[in-house]
């Protein structure tokens, strides 16, 4: 398995920097094609017009997108052009995650920006949290300070979930280009420790047939910390520049009221995540 095509995901009014550059260094490992997207709709005012007032203010707005697509398009191929990969651009007058859903059809891994605001703009920026739950391919969250893809140390949050089982699967390709791979489950205050043993150390198995050497690690309880907090722990003892997890394994409207492993990985800004659902 690997990756042959990594789609990256540009976003209006934000920097893209990071992502365009983690998404030309995976292009350039796995030599794949890359293929940037970006897709923004004219926002309707609040306040009502008519005739040729309304027709002026709508052909202003619109071409006003057009020209941020193409400083993104501008943008991309710039990034893109000493990387030695095929590069591809799409874009469109369209809800930007409408459009990206859609051409995700064409890509092995989709690389998207973090920290997505609390409450996003439907008509210029796709949500991680909506790629991850609809896209139907993994998606890599690249947080705006990070300048490339750091695969010394990776973390896999295990969880003996679908979503978690798929999450390793898609995350293979890196895996097996990682120095050092740790299996970790957080266990919860009913488990039993030498049965969550067992699920990390059977993940650390199969991944060894498949060619990543890995070790299996299950965090003393911490009291009141919380899951992520205690991933977080782990994570800055491993020194992980990549943690490996499966999205909204308990319910997403759990999580989005609660909080959760999931909604701490989407807006942590430390390292990379690669998220399956």
């Amino acid at each position: 398995m690997t990756y042959a095509t990594v789609m990256v995901c540009l976003a209006l009014d934000q920097p893209n920097d990071s992502r365009l550059q983690v998404a030309g260094e995976l292009a350039e490992r796995f030599e794949a094609t890359v293929v940037g997207v970006a897709a923004a709709q004219f926002a309707p005012p609040l306040y009502f017009a008519d005739g040729a007032a309304a027709q002026r203010l709508i052909d202003q707005e619109q071409a006003s997108v057009k020209r941020c697509l193409a400083d993104l398009e501008a943008e991309f191929h710039a990034a893109t052009k000493t990387r030695g990969a095929c590069a591809e651009w799409r874009c469109a007058m369209d809800f930007p995650a409408r459009f990206v859903l859609a051409q995700a059809r064409c890509a092995d891994i989709i690389v998207s920006g973090g920290r997505s605001p609390a409450i996003s703009d439907a008509f210029s920026l796709a949500s991680p949290k909506d790629l991850v739950m609809q896209a139907g391919r993994p998606l890599l969250v690249v947080p705006d300070r990070t300048n490339w893809l750091d695969l010394r140390s990776a973390l896999v949050a295990w969880k003996d979930t679908p979503e978690a089982r798929r999450a390793v699967i898609d995350a293979l390709p890196m895996l097996r280009k990682a120095k050092d791979v740790a299996i970790v489950e957080i266990p919860e205050a009913s488990d039993d420790r030498t049965a969550v043993m067992a699920h990390v150390s059977d993940v650390a198995a199969w991944l060894a047939r498949h060619g990543v050497t890995a070790t299996a690690r299950v965090p003393e309880a911490a009291g009141n910390e919380t899951a992520a907090a205690q991933l977080e722990r782990v994570a800055v003892d491993v020194g992980a520049g990549l943690i490996v997890a499966g999205a909204y394994g308990h319910s997403r409207f759990r999580e989005l009221i609660l909080g959760g492993v999931t909604e701490y990985l989407l807006t942590q800004s430390a390292r990379c995540v690669l998220l399956s659902h």
